[in-house]
């Protein structure tokens, strides 16, 4: 077990009340950081504390999450007394921002849940063409401001996903297949390490860590406080969506495959089908209908891009708001959740789908069947290319990440996690072998994510940078 200094007898006397005392000090007056915060800043909250259960409460609401105390810190330094305070009393340490995957976390009863939302801070350079934004960041803010500046980022498709776990894990979007993962434009990662001290880690610092944290996910390293990165001139695109009736997905499913495997790589796409359900959080538009989704943005000109969408338009949707667009507005292209949801998913890589496993999806997401959303991304591109000075992940194997969601609470809970279960075993023949664990919502083998070679030294990393285990990820890197 760690240990850190305690204040010196001088410095404990210099103060004559505790609520005097500076919130920096590991241990004070013989009470540990824990409780001084719950007494005086109520930043840090345990199971004894009425606001407990709001405080462990993630954007992910299924998510049954009981650690030993949740903390706020507001600072890096409030960061930096969880961590030595964590590990000195025999604690582990597990970082989150907004809680998208929350649900991979295991028994956390040994575990100060160190939520980073109030370190949110964003600073862009348009002249130097770099981005540094805080651990709690999320995607809206950000996008919004680079827009001004023609500029955008690698985000991903849920508009107030936090920055840092999307990033670092790898980071798929709609310029995913031109411009590859998010995490090979990461050009420095702050973070607090297993004995508590702030770092900063870049190609020039412990370039071995920087390698492994762009992929590897930054919790299984340290306690991530803030990230720099290159944006991309990119001022408009041209996306949208296309929807027809569920009944037509016998006609579209197979036509989108097709094209998926002729488009350049400037064109990124998702197709989905979607039951969406007779509740008011859900617009009148859609509540209640059963569609086929395909959404997607082009980086070409209007010409171009028209002429990539016409075998898709041949299929004469109901719906087609493809046009020139502001890259601002892909935020919310994919309409996700900008709430907490109740919501889960499965998800798997998969390889090149013939028609046998077309045939396979369709049967099993029938009008029927629970799962919300059935949905296919397109991947390949620069998503399948080895990216020059990369992170661990600097590539996807696989032609398609498969998706099965849908609502993971009331009565109906266990049927709908069979029938997403079902989905992938039935897609099971064309799984591609690897998991993209963004997006592994259950518990998978870590290893899986990454090539053999790539994750022996991950494991080598680890044991290196934290030899007691101080810190814990959603989907954890052993330490032996």
């Amino acid at each position: 077990m760690l240990r850190f200094p305690r204040p010196t007898q001088c410095e404990q006397s210099s103060h004559a009340e505790l609520g005097e005392l500076p919130a920096v000090y590991p241990v004070i007056a013989g009470v540990t950081v824990v409780e001084y915060a719950t007494r005086l800043e109520r930043h840090i909250y345990r199971p004894v504390d009425a606001e407990y259960e709001t405080a462990c409460r993630t954007w992910a609401l299924a998510a049954d999450l009981r650690p030993a105390a949740v903390a706020f810190p507001r600072t890096p330094d409030e960061a930096i007394d969880v961590v030595r305070q964590a590990a000195a009393d025999g604690l582990r340490v597990a970082p989150i921002g907004t809680g998208h995957g929350a649900y991979s976390f295991g028994d956390l009863s040994d575990t100060v849940l160190v939520r980073t939302n109030r370190l949110s801070d964003y600073q862009i350079d348009p002249g130097a063409g770099t981005v540094r934004v805080g651990a709690g960041a999320i995607w809206v803010p950000l996008i919004d401001m680079l827009g001004e500046y023609g500029l955008a980022v690698l985000h991903g498709t849920a508009p107030t996903g936090g920055i840092v776990g999307h990033t670092l894990g790898g980071g798929i979007g709609w310029y995913g297949r031109s411009r590859g993962l998010a995490a090979n434009s990461v050009t420095a990662v702050e973070l607090i390490t297993a004995d508590g001290e702030l770092v900063r880690i870049d190609a020039n610092h412990d370039p071995e860590l920087f390698w492994a944290l762009r992929g590897g996910g930054g919790a299984n390293f340290g306690l991530v406080t803030a990230l720099e990165f290159t944006p991309e001139p990119i001022r408009t695109a041209y996306a949208g969506v296309l929807v027809w009736d569920l009944r037509e997905a016998e006609r579209v499913l197979p036509r989108w495959v097709e094209w998926t495997a002729s488009v350049p790589d400037a064109v990124t796409s998702i197709y989905r089908q979607v039951q969406y359900p007779l509740v008011p959080e859900i617009p009148d538009l859609l509540r209640g209908r059963k569609l086929v989704v395909v959404d997607g943005a082009v980086l070409g000109s209007d010409a171009e891009a028209e002429a990539i969408m016409a075998p898709l338009r041949e299929l004469r949707p109901k719906w087609d708001t493809f046009r020139r667009v502001p890259a601002r507005s892909l935020s919310r292209l994919h309409n996700d959740s900008e709430q907490p949801s109740t919501g889960g998913l499965r998800s798997a890589l998969l390889g090149a789908l013939p028609s046998a496993a077309l045939d396979q999806l369709l049967s099993v997401t029938s009008d029927s069947s629970l799962v919300v959303t059935a949905e296919l991304r397109q991947l390949g591109g620069a998503l399948s290319r080895p990216a020059p000075g990369g992170g661990v992940l600097n590539r996807l194997d696989g032609e398609f990440l498969l998706f099965a969601g849908g609502v993971a609470t009331g009565p109906e809970r266990a049927r709908t996690i069979a029938d997403h279960d079902r989905t992938l075993e039935a897609m099971a023949p064309w799984f591609a072998n690897r998991s993209y664990l963004n997006f592994a919502q259950q518990a998978v083998d870590p290893a899986t994510g990454f090539d053999p070679g790539a994750w022996q030294s991950l494991l080598r990393i680890r044991r290196r940078v934290d030899p007691y285990g101080v810190f814990r990820a959603n989907h954890e890197i052993p330490r032996v």
